[in-house]
């Protein structure tokens, strides 16, 4: 059954512009090659934390929206504990009402650039 997921991951700030770029391609990749659909992605760029993690004050927020099956998720937070780069992610079942947020969210962010 597919379902819908967003994922948000912390890259850690010490990477340059392209090797954060390269990260989170990496990631999408994992994804499409495993049958997901992508729907959305955000870069929400370099954030304070809201706590040290590995010593580091900040990071690079990336979020993810994407259609796929369950078993895909076991694959991809496997891969996001190997990689050092980044430093946490969650990975989060949407509801329907969470669905239907980010659809007019979406909506309305279209309308604003046209």
């Amino acid at each position: 059954m597919v379902n819908q997921y967003e994922t948000v991951f912390i890259v850690t700030p010490v990477l340059s512009d392209d090797q954060v770029k390269e990260a989170v391609n990496k990631f999408k990749t994992i994804l499409t090659q495993g049958g997901a659909e992508i729907t959305l992605e955000e870069n929400w760029g370099l954030r304070k934390l809201a706590y040290p993690i590995k010593h580091k004050t900040t990071g690079f927020y990336n979020l993810i929206e994407f259609k796929a099956e369950g078993a895909l998720i076991n694959k991809l937070e496997t891969e996001f504990r190997r990689d050092e780069k980044i430093i946490r992610f969650l990975t989060y079942k949407m509801d329907k009402y969470s669905v239907a947020y980010s659809d007019k969210k979406k909506k309305l962010k279209k309308e604003e650039t046209n």
